[in-house]
């Protein structure tokens, strides 16, 4: 993989505490004017080939791939204009801003012969996968319950009036896509689409600051909690009439969990984001299409449920 990586953030920075154990050939770096110092040093220490701040012409260097790190509204423009230079493009979550966006993206790439890969670590986090493999061994789901609240660092600076774009309604923010996204994965990866969704939010400025979204199965129900305005311990779980599973991390950094009081733990030591990252290179390098299309299928699972709960709770972005 020659990489061009798109953003200098928090998430960036979380990439590079595993990026040197993964198999690249050549990364460049893009940054803006103002935080090209951050982009060279990162670019230093992780041995770079170089650091642009022009996005076209990183786009007609000779990588590959890029990866798409900026907040959520710019996805979309950022991944169409990779793709009509013929890159792959990993982008983080979520990847598209409504399902309008995803259709578009995927007919592009579909002519342009290019992959579209989300960097939702879930997926592919050994202990996640073991898991979908143990639910067979539980009766009948009756219940999923899925809980991830975080008090923002910016929440404080939203009620008194700074709103950043983690809470800007014109960047599409909000807890739904920011936080409640991994509970949908998590949830889409072991049960596919459900049949309903609701999205009770607290709103302030436009925005979600914090909700329940409720997805109906038909057979079953689920609950996912996201939270950006308030705390609570971690605590997932999916119930059947016979036994349990219980998750006391976030579902997309999960290393263990308890299954009928039985502790299975495949915590190997890496970043959640060298799970993916590892699998993204081999996808791409053995040009498995089968992978890339499951993968993409939760994708647009994601955008569908993401489109369909705003609207049920009223919260409308620019792009729609």
């Amino acid at each position: 993989m020659k990489l061009g990586i798109i953003g200098t953030g928090k998430i960036v920075a979380d990439l590079m505490e595993t990026y040197d154990l993964l198999p690249i050939e050549k990364t460049y770096i893009l940054s803006t004017p103002r935080s090209v110092e951050k982009a060279q040093k990162i670019a230093d220490e992780h041995h770079f080939a170089g650091v642009y701040t022009s996005y076209e012409d990183l786009l007609q260097s000779d990588i590959d791939t890029v990866y798409i790190a900026l907040p959520n509204h710019l996805h979309y423009d950022y991944a169409l204009q990779a793709i009509n230079a013929h890159k792959h493009v990993i982008c983080e979550k979520p990847f598209v801003v409504n399902s309008l966006q995803f259709d578009t993206l995927v007919q592009a790439a579909k002519e342009a012969h290019v992959f579209l890969l989300e960097a939702m670590t879930i997926h592919a986090m050994p202990a996640y996968q073991a898991l979908k493999k143990d639910l067979s061994s539980l009766g009948s789901i009756k219940i999923v319950s899925l809980n991830y609240s975080q008090y923002s660092s910016r929440y404080d600076a939203f009620k008194e009036g700074t709103i950043l774009p983690a809470f800007d309604v014109h960047k599409a923010g909000g807890a739904l896509y920011d936080l409640n996204v991994y509970n949908i994965n998590f949830m889409i990866g072991l049960f596919g689409a459900p049949q309903k969704v609701n999205y009770l939010a607290n709103i302030a400025h436009g925005i979600d600051t914090s909700g329940i979204l409720t997805m109906d199965y038909g057979s079953f129900k689920a609950v996912l909690i996201g939270a950006k305005d308030c705390a609570a311990p971690l605590m997932n779980t999916i119930q059947s009439d016979d036994g349990s599973i219980l998750i006391d991390t976030p579902v997309s950094r999960m290393t263990h969990y308890n299954i009928k009081n039985q502790l299975k733990d495949y915590d190997e030591q890496h970043h959640a984001m060298y799970y993916e990252f590892k699998e993204f290179i081999r996808i791409i390098h053995e040009n498995d299409e089968k992978k890339a299309e499951e993968l993409l299928s939760y994708t647009e699972m994601e955008a569908d449920i993401l489109t369909q709960a705003r609207q049920s709770a009223g919260i409308v972005f620019d792009q729609d």
